[in-house]
């Protein structure tokens, strides 16, 4: 199997990362505190004017450069208070990432809307893959573009994390996986679209087999320094191979962690 072709190059950013699983970015953006309107009694919204709240957050992706109308509705869709602790509620409309135990966070809204944008490239997604599940915040995005939503943790705790927060949800076409992400789900594949939550060094051979023909990679990559990735597969055996923007994630590691 031959690698990827050499990376374009990247563009200059030369800001300083403030948090994980982001865009590295002069300023962090901040959605306005909720004001006195309120969403009816028993919406579990934490206090949150969540659906006002969403929209302010859309906005803000739209004038930061998210184009794709389908991706911004998913997002729009998600109540991305109810993947985030409690005494965090607070700042779940916040385009930054956020803690979410484990040493991992919930993504950057932006980055979520960047990475599966471009993994989508304005094509409809039967089969997706996505590696990393953590709170399943990703996951509820990626089910508004695609009709099947694979998704896969190495961290037991968060594996459940995920399954709880998802269940209101009642998303039936995502399925969660916990086990080696680095390995992907090969019984599942091949998949549209494959979008990889944490940086390895390089992208594993094994995810770049499970990339249908046509279909796109995107993932962070490197260490101290990390730029988003785009991988397209071109044929049976060949991929092409793009440099986006630079990024902070957490590392990608092989096996579980129970």
């Amino acid at each position: 199997m031959t690698r990827p072709a050499p990376a374009q190059a990247a563009r200059g950013d030369t800001a300083r990362p403030t948090n994980s699983n982001t865009r590295i970015a002069p300023a962090r953006l901040l959605v306005p505190a909720p004001g006195p309107a309120r969403e009816p009694a028993g919406s579990d919204n934490r206090g949150l004017n969540s659906e006002r709240m969403r929209a302010a957050l859309v906005a803000r992706l739209r004038s930061h450069g998210i184009a794709d109308e389908r991706v911004l509705e998913a997002v729009q869709a998600v109540p991305r208070h109810r993947f985030v602790d409690e005494a965090l509620a607070s700042r779940a409309y916040e385009d930054a990432a956020l803690p979410i135990g484990h040493g991992q966070t919930i993504s950057q809204p932006w980055i979520v809307a960047r990475m599966i944008a471009a993994a989508r490239n304005g094509r409809e997604l039967v089969k997706v893959l996505e590696i990393g599940t953590g709170c399943g915040y990703q996951a509820a995005v990626l089910a508004g573009v695609a009709r099947e939503v694979y998704s896969i943790e190495r961290i037991k705790a968060l594996h459940e994390l995920a399954r709880n927060r998802l269940r209101p949800l009642r998303l039936a076409h995502v399925r969660l996986v916990f086990g080696d992400g680095m390995l992907g789900v090969p019984s599942a594949a091949p998949f549209d679209a494959i979008v990889v939550a944490a940086a390895g060094l390089e992208v594993p051979q094994a995810l770049l087999a499970q990339l249908a023909p046509g279909g796109r990679l995107v993932a962070p990559e490197g260490d101290a320094r990390q730029h988003l990735v785009m991988i397209e597969r071109t044929g049976a055996q060949s991929w092409v191979r793009t440099e986006l923007e630079p990024v902070r994630f957490v590392p990608l590691r092989p096996g579980v962690l129970l």
